[in-house]
């Protein structure tokens, strides 16, 4: 199918053809037709299966049509809401480059920077705002902000909105929302609470489900390191001694190991930064384009942090940890090798992880290339069951001890950690 079967008005098709668009995804083939016959839809769909253009384009279709009858001052018509910074300027991206020649305007508020020139943009009118929940709450509540013309919503990336503590404000935010109007909700995943919260935003909605990705490309040459939990680190630096191997997204399973991780590349003086949940979003955004800039060599990221970001003509991923979900460990990979360039990554898995890479390479039907040149080879054997209990309880009481110990310190105003004392 082509994008002129779809009944896109020639202006936005222009542009789509000026990008190089010219086949639908699939989740773009389902949605489109259903958002321009004034549809809400329930999309469940990965970051990378080009959801953004699915709602972008028939919302610009929309407002385009309907601009002609209008005669007033320019009113906010349709607000995206998503949960950070980047995410919310690669979508305001996407509206500017799809609808260039439509004569619509949109601008992209977050937190973490000061308001005025967001708030200067708003006094001059909009049609489109894609905004992050807090500064957009924040903005409405200093009367910068009116939604009573809004006739399209968007609530995008849900789940990863509720892992960041988000679910309150976007309640707040929806019992402001103007009755009539076409909602859109996508989610990577639909767990129950997500699901409650589309039912209270959505009326009688078509139902989209893109299968997750399953096959990877074959621009991307694919590694595996056998090691034991304690050498990771070492082997990682072990890695890393190829300055060639540069820049690099490196995938942790946690925030805490992620901050971790940088903090020991620190050491071993290798420039690298963090993003996660815990990231203020201009952290985040900072480090982004640090890395973009090749200021920084190691970007760590956990895998909700890392979604929707898009780095032009990265080679190379390392899994610090192996995704305990096969389709992650594709979604992870898929961020280096694209457009036809060449891709590489570099996996290090300890022996409780072997059964993931089973999983994996039962998905993709590939066997990974195991490295036999490897200073710290896997010795050890994965723990039983029994054992991964004796494991798990004594990592919980030293994190209990650790903590029982800062408390006291801090209560005798001896500093944050005890060995601050000696």
């Amino acid at each position: 199918m082509k994008f002129e079967e779809l009944e896109i008005v020639e202006p936005i098709l222009k542009a789509l053809k000026e990008e190089k668009y010219e086949e639908p995804t699939s989740i773009q083939e389902q949605a489109i037709p259903l958002i321009l016959n004034r549809r809400d839809v329930l999309g469940s769909a990965q970051t990378g299966t080009g959801k953004t253009a699915a709602f972008a384009i028939p919302i610009l279709q929309h407002l385009f049509n309907d601009q002609r009858q209008r005669r007033h001052h320019r009113a906010i018509k349709a607000l995206i809401v998503t949960p950070t910074r980047e995410l919310a300027i690669q979508i305001g991206d996407s509206f500017s480059t799809y609808g260039k020649y439509t004569g619509l305007t949109n601008t992209v508020i977050f937190g973490g920077v000061k308001q005025a020139a967001q708030t200067k943009v708003l006094s001059q009118g909009v049609d489109i705002l894609v905004a992050t929940p807090g500064r957009l709450l924040d903005l409405m509540d200093q009367g910068f902000i009116a939604l009573d013309r809004l006739e399209y919503f968007v609530l995008d990336e849900a789940d990863r909105m509720l892992d960041m503590g988000f679910v309150h404000e976007i309640r707040k935010l929806i019992a402001r929302l103007p009755k009539e109007r076409q909602s859109l909700f996508f989610s990577a995943t639909m767990p129950p609470n997500i699901v409650e919260l589309s039912n209270k935003i959505l009326r009688k909605p078509a139902k989209i489900a893109i299968s997750p990705v399953s096959s990877t490309a074959e621009t991307i040459q694919q590694y595996l390191y056998l090691t034991n939990r304690e050498t990771k680190k070492e082997l990682l630096i072990h890695i890393l001694k190829d300055q060639d191997i540069d820049p690099v997204l490196l995938f942790t399973r946690t925030k805490h190991g992620a901050d971790k991780i940088v903090r020991y590349l620190k050491k071993k003086n290798i420039t690298s930064a963090a993003i996660h949940g815990d990231k203020a979003q201009n952290q985040r955004q900072k480090a982004l384009d640090k890395f973009k800039r090749k200021e920084i060599r190691v970007l760590v990221a956990t895998d909700i942090a890392a979604r929707g970001i898009d780095i032009d003509k990265l080679r190379y991923v390392i899994n610090f940890d192996i995704p305990n979900v096969a389709e992650t460990y594709v979604h992870r990979i898929g961020r280096s090798g694209r457009a036809g360039e060449e891709g590489v990554s570099i996996s290090l898995c300890e022996p409780e992880e072997n059964a993931y890479i089973r999983d994996i390479e039962r998905l993709i039907k590939l066997k990974i290339d195991r490295v036999e040149d490897n200073p710290f080879p896997q010795t050890d054997k994965p723990m039983t069951e029994k054992e991964k209990k004796a494991f798990e309880k004594e990592k919980r009481l030293r994190r209990e001890a650790f903590f029982a110990a800062r408390k006291k310190s801090k209560q005798h105003g001896q500093g944050s950690h005890p060995a601050k004392r000696r």
